[in-house]
This record gives structure tokens, sequence and C-alpha cells, in this order.
């Protein structure tokens, strides 16, 4: 964070001091909220949850070398008390953006931000600085804290939002105000809780509507939820897509022998060649929406596609594509899991395997509400029109659905099975795997299928173990 005095944080957040003896002492490390993140120079925040109390670790960490901490009551130690942790970090976190010179980026959708972000912030440091979200820390606490590892030097922000409501992303941005603004597409990821696709574009959209005029909305021509937005905003807008139309578009794509997409970028300033290193089709337009990016903060289009064609993942659990010594790949795509990531990981996998054994290791697609049997149907019969060879459906009714979608499309009989969990899943795979099999896992963060993927990894590398 840049430095700030205890005294000015204070007066930031609307929080009185206790137990400071001097209150021009400055923070000049992280602001971080898990005390085993704290030292010299850091501003512990102190949440109480249901069963961790942030404040019970205030001593230790002032020990380790936490200049103080932010809570609701005073702890013995330095700190600024304040009625609301949570506010109070949303407001430091909008002083601090005022402050920096940075540019801010802002990137929503229903599938893909976590990929796309990454792929802007491996873009963008070539050019100058950049800090961006680590992982998914895309909400109301993640996002703050994020933006408060910004320092002087910071030229480029980005950072992810997510929403699980209407008016999530307007208090995001309202938070970190930015000046480009991305919206990547209108999906089904949680549409349970929104109630359909219009009030997840309804929540999406506002995002363009927090620009400025002198900003810029980035918007997919691809989608037409999104493609509408356009009328929500004064900012500049630019399109991206497969799209002739768009101004930032992909022509001649193809997906090399091993899965990675090849393609022609085609930017207002040129055009060059792009070769990624990432697996599957459905990269190509989270490329193009990190060149529009690029493109409209100053970078040609020959070093944008350098950039795109040197970056990796980022972001664990994401189509981590692990060779083991005997033959089989296996894909770790479960870090969580949505119709349309569902089919794009399919898509990939069909890509990577091709002339080779695949399996599909499925579980529940979560926060669908009433959609939630027919998407997993149309998941399971997807499978069967990609000839994927084996699907494992694991879990309860969901993966139920998945099995049944597989049996119904195909009458797979035994090419589609479904086990209770992931230990019988990995047993299953264990006693059947071939080498040359191309393993697919995927599922919901919750159902935590990447212990799957990580026994699948350990098995051919040093034996047999156990998912845990």
């Amino acid at each position: 964070m840049i430095a700030l005095s205890l005294a000015e944080i204070a007066e930031v957040v609307g929080g009185q001091t206790h137990d400071i003896p001097d209150p021009s002492v400055q923070v000049t490390g992280p602001v971080v909220r898990d005390s085993r993140e704290a030292g010299p120079g850091s501003l512990f925040v102190a949440f109480a949850g249901e069963r961790v109390d942030g404040h019970d670790f205030a001593a230790a960490v002032v020990e380790g070398g936490a200049v103080a901490v932010l809570g609701t009551r005073p702890v013995g130690v330095p700190a600024i008390v304040v009625d609301d942790v949570q506010n109070a970090l949303g407001a430091l976190a909008r002083h601090v953006v005022r402050r920096l010179g940075a540019t801010l980026v802002a990137l929503t959708g229903s599938a893909g931000k976590t990929s796309t972000k990454d792929l802007i912030a491996q873009v963008l440091r070539r050019k100058a600085p950049t800090v961006f979200t680590p992982g998914s820390l895309n909400n109301e606490i993640g996002l703050p804290l994020t933006a408060l590892s910004a320092t002087e030097e910071t030229r480029f922000l980005v950072l992810e939002m997510g929403a699980r409501g209407i008016g999530h992303i307007r208090y995001l941005a309202g938070l970190t105000p930015p000046k480009v603004g991305l919206v990547l597409n209108v999906g089904s990821a949680h549409i349970g809780e929104f109630g359909g696709r219009e009030q997840i574009a309804q929540a999406k959209g506002e995002l363009v509507e927090a620009l400025p005029e002198d900003g810029t909305a980035i918007l997919n021509m691809d989608d037409p939820y999104v493609r509408a937005m356009a009328s929500r905003t004064k900012a500049k807008v630019i399109f991206f897509g497969e799209s002739g139309e768009a101004d930032v578009r992909a022509e001649n794509v193809r997906l090399t022998d091993t899965g990675q997409p090849s393609f022609r970028l085609h930017t207002p300033s040129g055009a060059s060649d792009v070769t990624m290193r990432l697996y599957g089709e459905h990269h190509v337009s989270n490329a193009l929406a990190a060149a529009a990016v690029a493109h409209e903060l100053g970078m040609s289009a020959d070093e944008i596609a350098v950039a795109l064609s040197e970056a990796g993942s980022l972001s664990r659990w994401r189509m981590e594509v692990t060779e083991r010594p005997d033959g089989v790949t296996v894909v770790n795509d479960a870090y969580n899991a949505n119709p349309e990531s569902m089919r794009a990981a399919l898509r990939a996998l069909a890509a990577i395997g091709k002339g080779r054994r695949t399996w599909a290791v499925l579980g529940k697609m979560a926060e669908l509400g009433d959609e939630a049997l027919a998407e997993h149907d149309a998941v399971g019969r997807l499978a069967v029109r990609l000839n994927v060879s084996k699907l494992v459906a694991v879990g309860g009714r969901e993966a139920a659905w998945l099995q049944l979608g597989a049996y119904n499309e195909g009458s797979w009989g035994e090419e589609s099975v479904h086990v209770s969990d992931a230990q019988a899943a990995v047993d299953l795979l264990r006693s059947e795997l071939r080498p040359g099999d191309v393993v697919l896992v995927k599922a919901s963060r919750s159902v935590g299928l990447e212990s799957v993927a990580q026994a699948l990894i350990e098995t051919g590398a040093e034996g047999e173990v156990s998912a845990r």
C-alpha cells in the first residue's frame, strides 16, 4: 500500500485510535485479513467470522511486525476501532485509489473472468507495473484488499468484479471507480440467485454505467446481452469478438494438435498472429478481450500478440494440464463450473484428446435454480456428441442427471457411470486408466473435485494414493 500514517487511516475510515503511542507511525506494508500474511509494516484487518475471530490474533500479528489492527473493538495493542470493518476497508481502498496515478481496469462476466484477468495482467505488465486480483478474490473484501496492494509505482490496476445480485457491481465500482470497464458475457452462472439472464445482464451492466464519459467500455459483440450494454454508457465503446464488425477480432481460428488456439489478431492499429499456451478454443474470446484492453491502453498489435502467445495460467485449477510419466494426461479444471464453462471444457477435452481415449470426470454445477436439471442433462448429452469416451459423474442428484443425459443421448451403458464421491472416482480411474488417456476433472468449487485431479497426478508420480 502507499504509505499512510495511522492518524490518516483513522480519519479516512472514521475510526478511533486505541493504544497507539505515536499516530504518525506509517503503514508501509500490505493490508491483510489473514494473520499468517501479516508482517513488518502491515495493517491487519480483523473480521469476526462464525468460526474464527480475527481480533483473537491481534497481539500475535503486532508482535510479528504489524503496525496496527483495524477492528471493531480495542485489543490491547495499537488499533483503529470502527463500527463496521468491511465499510472501513472499502473507504480506505477508495481513498488510496484516488491518490494513485494508476489506470483502473475492471472486468466482469458470467464465465472466464479470472482467466481473462490473468491474460490482461500479463499483457499490461509488459508495458508498465501492474497489480491485479489474485485468484478469484473479486468480492467486497477481496477487491479492496487487491486495490490496497498497489503502490506509487503501479500504473495499471486490474480488478475482477463478481456479483451475486443486483447492485453488487455498482457497490464495487463505487469503491474502485474504473476508467476501463470490460464485460465478457452473460451466461447461466448463479442464475438460480439472479432469477434469469435479463437480471444477470442488468447486474453485469452496472460496470459500464459506472464509467466516466472519458472512460472506455469494452464489450463482447458476440453476446447480444453484452452488445446491448453500449446504450447504458456515455463512455467510448470498443467491441471485441469473432464477428467481422468487431473492432478487435480473430480470424482463421484453429486449434493446434495439442488443443491450443491459434488465430490472426486484428486491432484498429494492425494485425498479428497469436498461438496461445493455454488450452481450449474458449480462450480466443478471453484473448480478444485482453487485446482490446491493451489496445485501448496504447499497445501495438505485435506487442499484444507476443504477450498473448507467451501468457500462461496464473490461477490454479483452471485447465491445468499435467502429463504423467505413464502417458496419461490430467486436465484439472476443477476450480468452478457453470454450463458455459463446462461446455468449453468438454470441447477442449475433445481437442486435446483427439485420437486418444478421453474421460470426463464431472460433478455438480451449483446455483442453477430451476434450470439445474435441464443444464446437467444437456452437459451429459454434449459429452456424448463430442465423442468423449467415458463419463464419470460424481456426487448426488445433479451427477445422476449428468449420467442420465449421457445415457439417453447415446445409450452409452458402460461408457457412463455415476459414482458417489471423489474417492470412488479415484478408485475407478486408478483401475481403468491406460497410457495415453486424457482425463478432464471439473465441477463447482463446493464439490472439491480438485482432489481427484491431484490424486491422479500423484498416482502417476508416486504410486497409489487416495483423494483427500
